[in-house]
């Protein structure tokens, strides 16, 4: 079965090429055509969040200035970043591939084939996701009709032209094995699992990859439990069912974890521990039973129990 990654592209793809290619700390604000800008924007800030751009912008093949001059009405994903704080932005990683096309004088797309992940358009069709937020911002923020579907291009609404950094690559699980053990060999995630800058709701991002913390119901808790030396896995939950309800999540985050994570907006999800290169990735869809997507807290249901379950096995 082949699995949309949605946002695992940032950190399996763009984080480790603008670490191998670009210069982490100069000025690209010219580069970006954001000369009107009055703080400087480096690529350290693109990786970590860091940069105060806005949380999203459609993918329309203008010039981000263009867009970010334009007034937008109320939505989450169209409002303005948080003051001082790290806020989570596709746009970051839409600039970062920009840059990486100019230093290497190569199309995003090739460049993100050489991971060994499939680029879109792909071969087949992964698994079909009902739209979702993104899909009710760009009428909000655009005039320029929504793409049309294509079940051979990123489920997400704002990357079915191609966002470049963003989006745009799938794979299968003996394919994403592959990949993350090429990855962790080459050192990619511990780079990026070093703490560059604190976030939106006590989040703290690294260079591509952000801290799992341990309080109630967080990730970070649940695999406080894994041994060390545990290795590579890749799970599996391609079924439809919906899942029992996870633990409630605790508003304070608690302390953080020994892990780091990505989480995709179809599904998947990546935790990494530097510690021992311990890596789990898993891949499920956002979608229940009847086809409905499923919202943020079933999501985090359906990654808990997959999760919990492979977790137990270890714990007894």
């Amino acid at each position: 079965m082949l699995y949309d990654l949605a946002s695992l592209a940032k950190p399996l793809v763009t984080a480790p090429l603008a670490l191998a290619f670009l210069d982490l700390d100069a000025d690209r604000r010219w580069a970006l055509g954001l000369a009107e800008r009055e703080t400087t924007l480096t690529v350290r800030q693109l990786l970590s969040h860091s940069s105060g751009l806005p949380p999203w912008r459609p993918y329309t093949g203008e010039p981000l200035a263009a867009h970010l001059h334009r007034a937008v009405p109320q939505h989450p994903l169209l409002r303005p970043a948080t003051p001082g704080l790290a806020t989570y932005s596709d746009l970051n990683y839409r600039l970062l591939a920009e840059l990486l096309e100019a230093e290497t004088r190569l199309p995003f797309r090739s460049l993100g084939a050489a991971s060994g992940l499939s680029p879109a358009p792909w071969p087949a069709a992964p698994r079909w996701v009902p739209d979702g937020p993104d899909a009710e911002a760009w009428a909000l923020a655009t005039e320029i009709p929504l793409p049309p579907r294509s079940p051979f291009l990123p489920q997400d609404a704002n990357a079915r032209g191609g966002m470049r950094g963003h989006a745009g690559f799938a794979a299968t699980a003996s394919q994403l094995r592959q990949v993350l053990a090429r990855w962790i060999g080459a050192g990619w995630p511990a780079r990026m699992a070093q703490t560059a800058a604190d976030g939106e709701g006590g989040t703290r991002w690294g260079l591509g990859l952000q801290v799992a913390f341990a309080g109630p119901g967080r990730f970070g808790q649940l695999l406080s439990q894994m041994p060390a030396g545990a290795g590579l896995h890749v799970l599996q939950d391609p079924t439809d069912r919906l899942p029992a309800p996870a633990p409630a999540l605790s508003e304070d985050p608690g302390p953080p974890s020994v892990w780091w994570f990505h989480l995709g907006y179809t599904g998947p999800a990546l935790f990494y521990r530097p510690a021992d290169d311990c890596c789990i990735a898993l891949l499920l869809h956002r979608c229940g039973p009847h086809g409905e997507l499923l919202d943020a807290e079933a999501l985090r249901a359906r990654r808990w129990e997959t999760l919990a379950g492979f977790v137990g096995q270890f714990a007894g």
